[in-house]
């Protein structure tokens, strides 16, 4: 997600690592200033964290470890704005949150995605449908919230936007939920006409939340609509759309405080599962190549049943893995988001997920392959491997449209997978598999 930014400071701060002088230390600053407004971070906020990081670190000793954490210091306090983090819920619900943001900038999909950010943490929610500028934009929500099994409130019969939203707030309170989001009009630009609906609809439902969807793909547009919209209606956080295809990234760094409300989420995929919580510190850590387990661990959390994770070790111990936990292993994968987002977030990898750009693994020609042996197999045969014997696999192959040698070949690979997995799930398992990559090392196998 970071991967331009973090490059640019490693190579700022590998200026300064053999030689402890002046002479250095403006390297590593003349670096990062180029490589800061070529991200496209404002040039006050880049002129301010330089001054401050070249003074601190002079008074502190010019050296690595100084500049670093003067560094990461300066980079926690321009992500930090006043205000709230992460999602808030009012003390009596439901908790209500307003998005609003321009047309295009991707405030519906936006909208899913908080939704199901919450769901998954065992949240009701309900979404309500109070676009009614453009086209489809109800058609839209629809089907991401049937896709998603997210409760929608939709009125197609009524043109109105504020009598939806109370009547959406209406079921909301009726039906428990313990949040409403209400996804609003927006213009390809800021207009009257705009604000004096969004300030109806605001008026209406007092939010406890109103969140600005940024495009980070505007760079410092964003900013600028943020502070219109922020001077106008007052908004309570930024979440910033769009950031996986955003190759720059800079408008991360500085809307924070150049805008003066917290950044509260980043959309860091094309998936509805691709939203991530935006920590000043977390991601500080990231920017640095350091990763964010804590985060990596929450969305884990929020996603895997602890019960049933236990009862898969259990299988997998006795050796009665099968197919269908494969599969159900395959969905939860696909809850967690993009692979690249996740990699990123491990430490030593944030450069290898920067590598795989937009691979999906779920839709790849290998896993679809797969799906369709499993998909060609009797209720029995899944749930037993051992049954499958050549006439089987040749009804498989035929099946899947494919042939019995790469049903064979999967067969071979599930196979031993399983048993590698049996072999690591007892109480040796780390101490093995570490013994395992000593003796790769000896042997010159690469991992």
């Amino acid at each position: 997600m970071f991967g331009v930014l973090t490059d640019s400071f490693k190579t700022a701060i590998n200026k300064i690592r053999f030689a402890d002088d002046e002479k250095s230390l403006k390297k590593a600053l003349d670096t990062l200033k180029k490589s800061l407004l070529k991200a496209d971070v404002h040039h006050k906020v880049v002129k301010d964290l330089l001054r401050t990081v070249e003074l601190e670190t002079k008074q502190a000793g010019i050296g690595q470890l100084n500049f670093l954490k003067s560094l990461k210091t300066n980079l926690n306090t321009i992500l930090s704005a006043p205000g709230r983090q992460g999602f808030v819920f009012s003390s009596k619900p439901p908790t209500v949150a307003l998005m609003i943001g321009l047309q295009g900038s991707g405030k519906t999909t936006t909208t899913v995605k908080l939704a199901n950010y919450l769901k998954q943490r065992q949240k009701k929610v309900l979404i309500a449908a109070c676009d009614l500028q453009r086209l489809a934009a109800v058609e839209q929500l629809k089907q991401l919230c049937e896709q998603n099994e997210i409760d929608l409130y939709a009125n197609e019969q009524e043109s109105n936007p504020v009598k939806i939203a109370k009547e959406a707030l209406k079921k909301a309170k009726a039906g428990l939920y313990d949040v409403l989001i209400v996804d609003t009009a927006g213009r390809l630009a800021i207009d009257e006409e705009l604000m004096q609906e969004l300030g109806d609809v605001n008026k209406a439902l007092d939010p406890d939340e109103v969140f600005y969807v940024a495009d980070s793909l505007s760079g410092q547009d964003a900013v600028r609509s943020a502070n219109t919209f922020h001077e106008k209606m007052g908004i309570s956080g930024v979440i910033l759309s769009k950031y996986d295809g955003d190759s720059k990234g800079g408008v991360a760094l500085g809307i924070a405080s150049q805008v003066g409300v917290p950044l509260r989420f980043i959309g860091v995929g094309e998936k509805v599962a691709d939203l991530e919580l935006f920590m000043p510190d977390r991601i500080v850590n990231r920017l640095m190549g350091e990763g964010d387990l804590e985060t990596l661990a929450e969305k884990t959390s929020a996603v895997i049943n602890e019960k049933e994770a236990k009862k898969l070790t259990n299988k997998i111990k006795k050796g009665q893995f099968n197919f269908n936990d494969f599969l159900a292993q395959m969905e939860q994968m696909k809850k967690l988001g993009s692979m690249k987002s996740l990699m990123g977030m491990i430490p030593g990898l944030s450069s290898v997920a920067g590598q795989l750009k937009d691979v999906d693994l779920e839709n790849s020609v290998e896993m679809k392959r797969i799906k369709a042996m499993i998909g060609s197999m009797t209720q029995k045969e899944r749930e037993n491997p051992d049954l499958l014997n050549n006439s089987r696999k040749r009804r498989i192959s035929e099946g899947a449209g494919l042939s019995q040698m790469e049903v064979n070949r999967f067969l071979k690979q599930f196979k031993n997978a399983a048993k590698m997995a049996k072999k690591f799930s007892g109480k040796r398992g780390m101490q093995d598999l570490q013994n395992m990559l000593s003796a790769s090392n000896r042997q010159g196998i690469p991992r």
